[in-house]
């Protein structure tokens, strides 16, 4: 017997979210969307979800007025001086960015608000999971951060929401917008700010005097890899979960901590990532009625690691079995363009084998272990004292 059409997660996609384009260059290129959302399609996709654009109400839910002002005149006018983030390297400006970035936007506020109408359990947005944007600037390739507007959201319907960070570099936007708020926890596994952007996201940061304890940081060792990681997220997750009873679960699943990226400094696997999002599903309907959407977020390696990412993201999400090998027809279809960008050849494998990355030093998760420990029980310390 198939499971009931609102058991299946919505796939939240249109083709103008291509326009989220910084330019020739810019690490975060929309060439990632062809390989990476055709392979999701080859998984079984059955329901999309078409995004309208979020309008200003709903962006100044967390955005400042004077800001999301300003993002519409670089989005008329983009060769004006730099301002509040945009027109810098991280941000440049360019024709139409208001517009595909509340597109953006909306598509993880409406994903949100068909969950909670019911008509899904689960859904799935790679385009978004902007999570470095703050309330008055854009910051590390982020304009509109949409991830948080869906936390807000959920919050906002009643719910104790659990926010999942898995981006190499540390959710510090989403993190900033709900310091205070004791109805979200944020709970980041990054790469150190000691070696990497934004350089924040250490143990001692967390939350405000209204929220103590509900914001956890994880940050690692540049030279992590799976053990080490996986050990930390299926330590900490699970106790939080359960400390913190969340009734809906928002997830950002950036990539970027993979071996083959080329922004960062973790080793990471696709073996990792599927016993993460397996883990988050089984949360999910444990604690919040399967309430869960998840985003996209960061990821360099356009053809070779971002598609099998969001499609083990999916499939989690339809409660699918993983195929053991990609398409062969996607390989042949993508193929010549992942070798014109440098990225070929794709993958076979959809889980990386075993010895794609050497194991850590014992040393290397004892110690990161032994900070995820101590962030666990500072957190859990903090709560336990209100």
């Amino acid at each position: 017997m198939s499971e009931p059409l609102e058991a299946q997660p919505l796939l939240v996609w249109s083709e103008a979210l291509r326009d989220y384009d910084f330019g020739p260059g810019h690490p975060l290129t929309p060439k990632r969307f062809g390989p990476g959302v055709d392979l999701v399609r080859a998984m079984g996709v059955e329901r999309v979800l078409e995004p309208v654009e979020a309008d200003d109400a709903a962006l100044l839910r967390l955005h400042d007025a004077h800001y999301v002002e300003l993002v519409k005149s670089f989005s008329d006018h983009p060769w004006q001086p730099a301002a509040a983030g945009v027109g810098t390297g991280d941000v440049p400006a360019f024709h139409g960015m208001h517009e595909v970035s509340a597109l953006v936007a909306g598509g993880a506020i409406g994903a949100v608000e068909r969950i909670l109408e019911g008509e899904a359990l689960h859904a799935f947005s790679p385009a978004g999971g902007l999570h470095h944007a703050m309330r008055t600037r854009a910051a590390g390739f982020c304009i509109y951060n949409d991830v948080a507007l869906a936390v807000a959201t959920a919050r906002d319907a009643g719910h104790r929401v659990l926010y999942v960070d898995f981006d190499v570099h540390h959710g510090d936007g989403t993190q900033a917008l709900f310091w205070d708020d004791p109805q979200v926890l944020t709970f980041s596994v990054h790469e150190s700010g000691h070696t990497l952007f934004p350089g924040t996201g250490s143990v001692e940061e967390s939350g405000g005097s209204g929220a103590p304890g509900l914001a956890v940081n994880a940050p690692l060792d540049e030279g992590c890899g799976d053990e080490t990681w996986w050990a930390v997220v299926g330590l900490m997750l699970p106790v939080l979960a359960d400390m913190f009873k969340p009734t809906f679960i928002v997830s950002q699943h950036g990539c970027d901590s993979h071996a083959l990226d080329p922004l960062a400094h973790l080793r990471v696997t696709t073996a990792s990532y599927q016993r993460a999002n397996l883990l988050l599903d089984g949360l999910a309907h444990e604690h919040a009625g399967g309430r869960w959407l998840a985003t996209g977020g960061g990821g360099y390696d356009a053809f070779r690691v971002v598609p099998r990412s969001w499609s083990l993201v999916w499939l989690a999400q339809a409660h699918l079995e993983v195929p053991r090998q990609t398409p062969a027809d996607w390989r042949e279809r993508w193929n010549p363009a992942a070798e014109a960008f440098g990225q070929a050849p794709l993958p076979i494998d959809m889980i990386d084998p075993p010895q794609t990355v050497a194991p850590d030093p014992d040393v290397i998760v004892s110690r990161n272990l032994k900070r995820a420990r101590e962030s666990l029980m500072r957190s859990l310390e903090l709560q336990a004292s209100c």
